[in-house]
């Protein structure tokens, strides 16, 4: 009401300005500022978190993290661990094969002699070596057990390949398909140690052998066994067929396929936990 105006005699003047809001610190501010800085935050953490999301996905891929890359980045890994592992967790001094005897007994495999590593130049029969030519040859590591009793010998081996996964899974399907792992003529070569009980234990001795391609890992893990006394053996058997149930064959009969395929198995077991992560107990 204007100045000695009656009551009623005009109207009030509104004005409609910007609604007020309030910033950190209680103080008012327009309403529209604080949508306008809302959304430019909005906009801002959107942009950051798609920034941290691509960044974190393009470090799991250089990292091997997960994925494919997480499979490559572990199988480039495997490659190397015949010279980043101790041999006494490569080739346990001691190994625990329960159930692993003929009948389910028990066995204890203790270690005699290492081989030191090398490559495959004169390692392997030619066919064998022929066998394997298409993965290549990083690293040979080998290792002889003998058995509680010093009866029989066995040695172990892991070859350590240049193949990649395709190469590696071809290799492996060929071994399996074709049965290059029953051929008499594809046994490995034992690795004989003086004055030790495998002494001996020369290609002639071979009785039982085993050979296992892995296929996600560049790692071919065998095992070859035969009596510590030296004796002769006309008529070698693989391993998966003298540990079948009523297999009459000597090397069945005395339980080498056992010997062979007990300790290869167990030592591919360990040769596992340290691709993918450290070992941090004995194989049983």
């Amino acid at each position: 009401m204007a100045p000695g105006g009656e009551a009623g005699s005009m109207r009030p003047v509104v004005s409609f300005g910007e609604p007020e809001g309030y910033d950190e610190r209680a103080r008012p501010r327009p309403l529209g500022g604080r949508v306008r800085s809302r959304t430019l935050a909005v906009a801002t953490c959107l942009v950051l978190g798609l920034g941290l999301i691509g960044g974190a996905a393009t470090g799991s891929w250089l990292l091997g993290g997960s994925g494919d890359g997480g499979a490559e980045g572990t199988f480039v890994t495997a490659r190397g661990l015949w010279h980043s592992v101790p041999v006494d967790r490569l080739f346990p001094r001691t190994v625990l094969g329960t159930g692993a005897g003929p009948g389910g007994a028990d066995r204890t495999w203790t270690r005699i002699a290492v081989a030191p590593d090398s490559g495959c130049k004169d390692a392997f029969d030619p066919l064998l070596a022929k066998a394997l030519a298409p993965v290549g040859c990083e690293r040979l590591v080998r290792a002889t057990y003998t058995d509680a009793t010093q009866s029989f010998v066995t040695t172990v081996g892991l070859l350590f390949t240049k193949g990649d996964q395709a190469a590696m899974s071809s290799l492996a399907k060929r071994f399996r398909d074709d049965g290059l792992g029953e051929r008499a003529d594809l046994m490995p070569r034992p690795y004989p140690a003086q004055d030790t009980a495998a002494a001996r234990f020369g290609p002639g001795q071979r009785a039982s052998w085993t050979i296992s391609v892995l296929d996600d890992a560049p790692v071919v893990v065998y095992a070859v066994s035969g009596w510590a006394d030296g004796r002769t053996v006309d008529t070698p058997q693989p391993a998966d067929q003298a540990t079948q149930s009523g297999a009459g064959t000597a090397p069945a009969q005395a339980g080498l396929g056992n010997e062979a395929q007990g300790l290869a198995d167990r030592i591919e077991r360990a040769l596992r936990k340290d691709i993918t992560g450290p070992a941090t107990e004995q194989p049983s």
